[in-house]
């Protein structure tokens, strides 16, 4: 099991990295380091088997809390460029999330009466799956997302998308040229916003008076509860809980009023937010805040412990993952995904514990999973070489893979979860 491949950071480029001194929400500089998971490639940046994998990125990832609003975030940030010009995943490849975001279109339109004479703005709109419902419902639609790539995959569910880094400076180009949005979504992108004032500045330039944005992220509760440390990876800037976002919206004079929790993605939140309004704290915002306070997440003590937990769940998986080795077993890995990547890294496992990974993205397959080089192959190949275990990287769709691999269970395969425990399905 052991590896030698412990990386530094090294020397950091200016342009390809950067420190952030300050919260990004509150501008304290009372940031407290409580989780290092060391020095991690960027985990959707996917090597090819002939590349030059001397000079792989690696850079750090350190969490910190902010003892004055609250905030989880991480100081260094990998130039956006790095990470989103060329972007590997695509929200189509699972079904879960093409039939969420079904199902949000959907409410979305019949909650604020959505029709063909009103914009719905997506920041960050990947492969344009989540417009192309509001296109069947009879909306009008603009993608903005800076994945080049994506463009033309959009394009062909007849979603426009602009290749852009969203800013309030392209807010306002959007709105000469398109005007202003009734609804503006932004799933799984508010936590990977650097400069997030200026974010917000972007979305009252964009909102309708009467408009209203829609954010879905992995809600801080959840990752500390199941111990969901590969969550934590480079493109997630912040970590949220609610405190925070009521200081963040109340400095723009934008209102909470509604506030959910979604199950997708191991645990999320789902914010709705408009211009002005009443100041009052509504009864759903109320329900998370206390639940935050029974937590004391207004304190280190809950982050502390998470790394704790983290150290000795990463001791535990590797001695698990060996004692299954040691007896002769073969194990592979399902889901090249992210999170899979970052558990990979923290816990030093690579090809001679995992002797390949399946996953559903074509680009990803034929290539090797960043830091680690396991290969990553088709879904097919699990029942072409029916090994005995399959780790479940891409456990936050655990139900859909599990329900696909029917068969290979079937024969006698089991799958390992990690999250929120390590077990054997």
């Amino acid at each position: 099991m052991k590896r030698n491949t412990k990386k530094k950071a090294g020397k950091l480029k200016r342009k390809e990295i950067s420190e952030v001194k300050t919260c990004r929400i509150c501008g304290n500089n009372n940031l407290l380091e409580f989780f290092s998971l060391g020095a991690m490639p960027p985990p959707n940046l996917f090597p090819k088997k002939t590349g030059d994998l001397k000079n792989e990125p690696f850079y750090p990832l350190d969490v910190y809390f902010c003892q004055n609003c609250g905030l989880v975030q991480l100081k260094h940030v990998v130039n956006p460029d790095i990470m989103f010009r060329d972007y590997i995943y695509i929200t189509a490849a699972s079904n879960t999330m093409v039939e969420h975001f079904g199902r949000l279109a959907g409410e979305l339109v019949q909650k604020f009466k959505l029709g063909p004479d009103l914009l719905v703005i997506d920041i960050g709109s990947n492969d344009g799956t989540l417009l192309a419902h509001f296109k069947e419902l009879g909306t009008k639609t603009l993608g903005i997302d800076p994945a080049e790539n994506l463009v033309g995959v959009a394009a062909e569910k007849g979603v426009e998308q602009l290749p852009l880094l969203f800013t309030n400076q392209i807010a306002k180009k959007v709105r000469q040229k398109y005007g202003k949005a009734k609804v503006i979504t932004a799933t799984n992108v508010f936590a990977h916003v650097n400069d997030i004032h200026d974010f917000v500045r972007g979305l009252k330039t964009l909102l309708a008076d009467d408009g209203v944005f829609i954010a879905e992220f992995p809600y801080l509760v959840d990752l500390l509860e199941k111990g969901e440390l590969d969550t934590i990876y480079h493109e997630h800037l912040s970590y949220f809980a609610i405190r925070p976002l009521l200081t963040l919206f109340e400095e723009h004079d934008l209102e909470l009023f509604d506030v959910r929790r979604v199950s997708v993605h191991g645990g999320s939140i789902r914010l709705y937010v408009r211009q002005g309004g009443k100041k009052t704290i509504p009864a759903s915002v109320k329900k998370l805040l206390r639940l935050e306070a029974k937590m004391a997440m207004e304190n280190s003590g809950p982050y502390l412990d998470f790394a704790k937990k983290a150290y000795t769940k990463r001791r535990n998986l590797v001695e698990f993952l060996s004692d299954l080795k040691a007896k002769g077993k073969r194990i592979v890995g399902y889901g090249a995904a992210a999170k899979g990547n970052i558990l990979l890294n923290f816990c030093n496992i690579g090809p001679e514990t995992l002797d390949y990974i399946v996953d559903a993205i074509p680009d990803k397959q034929g290539r090797i999973t960043p830091g680690t080089h396991i290969p990553v192959y088709p879904e097919a190949k699990l029942l072409e070489t029916m090994p005995d275990y399959t780790l479940l990287l891409a456990w936050n769709f655990a139900d859909e893979i599990l329900k696909k691999n029917k068969e290979y269970r079937k024969r006698g395969g089991k799958f390992i979860l990690v999250v929120p425990k390590i077990k054997i399905v």
